[in-house]
């Protein structure tokens, strides 16, 4: 049975609370020296996604991780950059993506990302082994990053590179509409404000490319994710509504088809994520998905408080790929 607890993840007052994990690294947490190289992958559709390239301490590696982002997140966050230091120091190669309009250059078709974005995941580890050097690989997903790295996994298995042997999914609303509710409550209307302003910003800037199709009038009023996501997400990328598009894209339906080792990590204490999003049942019956659910973490936290540099979530997930 791959549910196993964490004994070892035991932060000190005041990381017991979910909240100051969530919010302690963004604030806090001084960001990971790191010297990417950009790239430009164009799209067979025309569009682009910019990736950032981090090579391994040691010389030439034939290992390569891919990791994804967080919603409103980029490759340079502080979390990216932490987990990319360690994979590199662990002898890896690593990638990190930008969904699209995420890089800090609108991209230039009407769609942008969501939730249950594969394609531009799957064309990026393509791209990546492509270099021809790689005879392992592995996926790394945060939060949204997450929920699109097991919906990849589990919705067309046998389409996902042979190379491709583990995955690890940190902080994931694997129960979209769900988790949408949970972030309605109070309690959480700082990290709404936070989600909010940058998908705003993105749809005037899309309203000014393709005001046929983008329009900012309808912004008003839209500060919670189901108005946002029936209003925009789901009408530009083919979805009835929000409803269809949380119920079509939540990636816990996908997890039974998963077939390489995953691991996936859902502190207990993430303010983002009601009961529906830990999967005991899916992962007691797969051997293939390893569930831990540690008692502290927060949201994409889990500091390390005893100095180091490096976070327990970045150790473990090098542990598990190892």
């Amino acid at each position: 049975m791959p549910i196993s607890p964490v004994a070892d993840y035991q932060p000190s007052f005041p990381f017991t609370s979910g909240h100051v994990q969530t919010l302690y690294p963004t604030l806090f947490r001084k960001v990971p020296a790191a010297e990417p190289f950009r790239e430009r992958l164009e799209l067979d559709d025309g569009d682009f996604l910019d990736i950032d390239w981090h090579y391994a301490s040691q010389g030439s590696s034939d290992r390569l991780a891919v990791i994804s982002h967080g919603l409103e997140g980029n490759s340079r966050k502080k979390y990216m950059l932490g987990m990319a230091r360690i994979m590199t120091q662990k002898g890896w190669d690593v990638i990190c993506l930008n969904f699209r309009g995420c890089s800090g250059e609108i991209n230039r078709l009407p769609r942008l990302y969501h939730s249950g974005v594969s394609d531009d995941l799957h064309r990026v580890v393509c791209h990546g082994l492509e270099q021809g050097r790689y005879n392992t690989a592995a996926l790394i997903g945060y939060s949204m990053g997450g929920n699109q790295t097991l919906k990849y996994l589990g919705e067309n298995p046998e389409k996902v590179p042979r190379q491709v042997q583990k995955a690890v999914a940190v902080s994931v609303p694997v129960m979209l509409a769900d988790s949408v509710s949970v972030m309605d409550r109070l309690v959480n209307r700082i990290y709404m404000e936070y989600f909010m302003h940058g998908l705003h910003q993105k749809i005037r800037i899309k309203a000014k490319m393709f005001p046929e199709i983008y329009s900012t009038r309808r912004l008003a009023g839209k500060r919670r994710f189901f108005s946002f996501d029936d209003t925009y997400t789901a009408p530009v990328h083919g979805f009835n509504g929000a409803a269809d598009y949380y119920s079509k894209c939540s990636s816990r339906q996908f997890l039974p088809a998963i077939s390489v080792d995953t691991l996936l990590v859902q502190a207990l204490d993430d303010p983002f994520l009601p009961e529906s999003c830990y999967p005991y049942e899916e992962a007691k019956q797969n051997q293939h998905l390893f569930l831990e659910t540690p008692k502290y973490g927060g949201h994409v936290g889990f500091i390390s408080d005893n100095g180091s540099a490096t976070y327990w979530i970045e150790k473990r997930a090098a542990q598990f790929l190892s």
